[in-house]
């Protein structure tokens, strides 16, 4: 849009099913978004209007809502359905508060699919090997382009805690700081956008798959939540004598009782189940621990004024919306139901069979399919055009005949 026209105050509509589209480009059965394809109307968020720094050509983006043309803001937002969760806390004088650590790989340009990816020459001549976790050498030749990423995210007003080197080849991580779940959904979306577009200017590729490489980590996008009093910011998950409270087990409770149902959400991808099925430091689990990263939910150690629960299984390739709507719905629901969890587990340990998860985008769109409380929480339109979409891409996976399958299979008898 011309930014006169957009500062004239000129709407600018879109049809509903393109909230349905797919990562091939397709559309599920006009059914699943109103058989009509009526326009919605995109409504920029005023805090949310950037002009791009790494833009040569003066440009903006503005992240919007999607609403109906009637006013209400669409089922089929990712976006609107965080705001109905937050709503729904700020109802019983609640506020959930947020941080997401976002995973993700730097690579070279990678011009052929079939070949693996690759990490960039750094400036001894040589590529990465795999022995630079949480080093601070920068000999992989990516400070220029580190850069110019943190001058963008101050550009954007985006505060960051930590950048570290994570334990993927080429792999890194950055906390965002803890706020709003609102205000960081649109941060880590901005995020995401931003590494792509300063990666493609330094002659660089970001991935943000959940399992780019074999025999290497995958990328996670780890979500630490806790529970404000609106009006006095006091953590209700800790009580005046610091011990955790009813509240804080409930949520944990309620969390335990939708990772299951809400797999697919959390991990929306084929390759998503690639991280999840070699579990080092990403549990397919739905157990819960003090400090044990093999847990799908880990309790950090802290003070009691930041006690807080991580939610582990969402992959850096989770829409941050939805995976931080399905995290903090869960919990609600655990609360308003003063559900109780399992006990906490410590150590090396099995996990119980009622909370294993979801190993394949199939079992966890079937999952999905059966849950009465994902339509409770998000509606039946929603969770019916997800479902839609998501069938329409494993179908185009299963399309494909794999290299893996034509190496080993094809001499079999």
């Amino acid at each position: 849009m011309t930014a006169e026209g957009f500062l004239e105050g000129r709407r600018l509509q879109l049809a509903r099913g393109v909230l349905l589209q797919c990562i091939m480009g397709g559309y599920p059965a006009a059914r699943f978004y109103g058989s009509d394809d009526g326009d919605l109307a995109l409504v920029a968020e005023p805090t949310q209007i950037h002009r791009l720094p790494w833009s040569d050509d003066p440009r903006a983006l503005a992240i919007c809502d999607a609403d109906e043309l009637t006013g209400e803001s669409s089922n089929l937002s990712t976006r609107g359905q965080l705001k109905k969760v937050i709503a729904r806390y700020a109802a019983r004088g609640l506020a959930p508060v947020v941080a997401t650590e976002l995973e993700f790989f730097v690579f070279a340009p990678n011009t052929d699919p079939t070949q693996p990816f690759r990490p960039p020459v750094g400036l001894d001549g040589r590529r990465e090997d795999g022995q630079s976790a949480f080093s601070i050498s920068s000999n992989n030749g990516l400070r220029p382009f580190f850069n110019e990423v943190y001058k963008c995210m101050a550009a954007l007003g985006m505060p960051r805690d930590t950048f570290m080197h994570e334990m993927g080849v080429s792999q890194f991580e950055i906390n965002l700081l803890h706020g709003d779940p609102l205000l960081l959904a649109d941060q880590t979306f901005l995020f995401k956008h931003l590494l792509k577009e300063v990666a493609l200017k330094h002659g660089l590729t970001v991935v943000c798959m959940a399992k780019p490489l074999a025999h290497t980590p995958g990328s996670s996008m780890h979500i630490h939540q806790s529970i404000v009093e609106v009006g006095s910011g006091k953590n209700l998950f800790s009580d005046a004598n610091g011990e955790p409270t009813a509240m804080f087990r409930h949520f944990i409770g309620g969390q335990q009782a939708g990772m299951a149902d809400f797999t697919a959400l959390f991990a929306p991808n084929v390759n998503s189940y690639q991280r999840l099925c070699h579990p080092y430091a990403s549990p397919n689990n739905a157990c819960w621990s003090h400090d044990n990263r093999a847990a799908g939910l880990r309790i950090p150690a802290s003070a009691p004024v930041a006690r807080r629960v991580e939610n582990r299984l969402p992959g850096a390739d989770a829409n941050p919306y939805l995976a931080i709507a399905a995290s903090l719905a869960a919990g609600l629901h655990g609360i308003e139901h003063e559900l109780e969890p399992s006990e906490a587990i410590q150590g090396e340990f099995e996990v119980p069979d009622n909370l294993s998860l979801p190993c394949t985008l199939h079992a966890a769109l079937e999952r999905l399919k059966r849950s009465q409380l994902a339509r409770e929480l998000f509606g039946q339109e929603f969770i019916e055009g997800y479902i839609a979409s998501k069938t329409m891409e494993l179908t185009s996976f299963f399309d494909e005949i794999t290299p893996w399958e034509r190496r080993v299979l094809a001499a079999q008898a």
